[in-house]
C-alpha cells in the first residue's frame, strides 16, 4: 500500500481530533440557545436577573438571630438556700451531668435521702440554633407531656406537668417544667419519695418546688444574656 503525502497523512489523524474538539465546544456552550449575557434586553426579570445585571442582592431578612450561644454552667444556677430547702442533705455544688457538646447541652443534678425522705432535682440547659427552632422543640415537648399547664410569666412559655407512678408499692411523683426564653430551653424535674410511709409527697409540694427551681435557672439565663 503506497504511502500518503506528509501533509496529506498529517491531515487525516488530526482530522478525528477536530472533529471531537467542535462536538465538544458544542455540547458546553449549548446549539440551541446562546450565552446568558446575551439573553433578554438587559433588564431582566428572572431570579437571576439582578445577578447577571450586576446590581447588588438585597440582604436576606431571614437570618437567625441567636441570643444565646452556648449554655451557662447548670451547678450554678440555683443559690445554695434553694437546693437546700428543695433538695435537704445534698450537696450544693450538685453533679454535671455529661453531656456529648456542653456549649449546646447541659445538666445538673442534686439528689439525697434525709431520714426516709427524698427528693431528685435535675436542671438542665439547651441552646437551639434560632427562636423557631426552640419554639418548635418546645412545643413538641408539651405535647408528649399532655396534661399539665402553663406556668404564667415563665420566659416566653412555659409548662408545668405533675405525674405519680407506683412501683412495689412505692409512690414517686414527679413534677416537670420547661420553658423556653429566645433560642434557650430550660427543663426542671423535681420529684420525692417517702420509703417509710411508701407514700409520694402531695402534688402541690412537687409542683410549686419545680417551678421555684425554674424560675431562678431562667432567671440566671436571663441576667447572663448572650453567654
Amino acid at each position: 500500500m503506497r504511502s500518503l503525502p506528509l501533509p496529506l497523512a498529517l491531515t487525516a489523524r488530526l482530522l478525528p481530533v477536530a472533529v471531537l474538539a467542535c462536538t465538544g465546544w458544542v455540547m458546553s456552550s449549548g446549539s440551541s440557545s446562546p450565552p446568558a449575557s446575551s439573553a433578554g434586553s438587559g433588564t431582566g426579570t428572572g431570579p437571576n436577573s439582578a445577578q447577571e445585571s450586576g446590581s447588588p442582592s438585597q440582604p436576606s431578612t431571614t437570618a437567625a438571630v441567636k441570643t444565646y450561644t452556648a449554655a451557662p454552667a447548670p451547678c450554678t444556677s440555683l443559690a445554695t438556700k434553694s437546693i437546700s430547702s428543695l433538695v435537704p442533705g445534698a450537696k450544693t455544688a450538685g453533679q454535671e451531668i455529661a453531656s456529648t457538646d456542653r456549649s449546646v447541652r447541659r445538666t445538673c443534678s442534686w439528689n439525697a435521702l434525709k431520714g426516709f425522705d427524698y427528693r431528685w432535682l435535675d436542671v438542665s440547659y439547651e441552646i437551639m440554633a434560632s427562636d423557631a427552632a426552640a419554639q418548635k422543640s418546645y412545643q413538641d415537648r408539651v405535647t408528649k407531656k399532655s396534661g399539665g399547664g402553663a406556668v404564667p410569666g415563665l420566659g416566653d412559655g412555659g409548662y408545668s406537668v405533675v405525674n405519680l407512678t407506683t412501683e412495689d408499692k412505692q409512690q414517686t411523683r414527679e413534677g416537670v417544667v420547661i420553658a423556653r426564653v429566645s433560642n434557650a430551653l430550660v427543663a426542671v424535674t423535681y420529684n420525692g419519695s417517702d420509703f417509710e410511709t411508701k407514700k409520694a409527697p402531695s402534688t402541690d409540694e412537687i409542683n410549686k418546688g419545680a417551678i421555684k427551681a425554674a424560675k431562678e435557672v431562667v432567671a440566671t439565663l436571663e441576667n447572663g444574656r448572650k453567654v
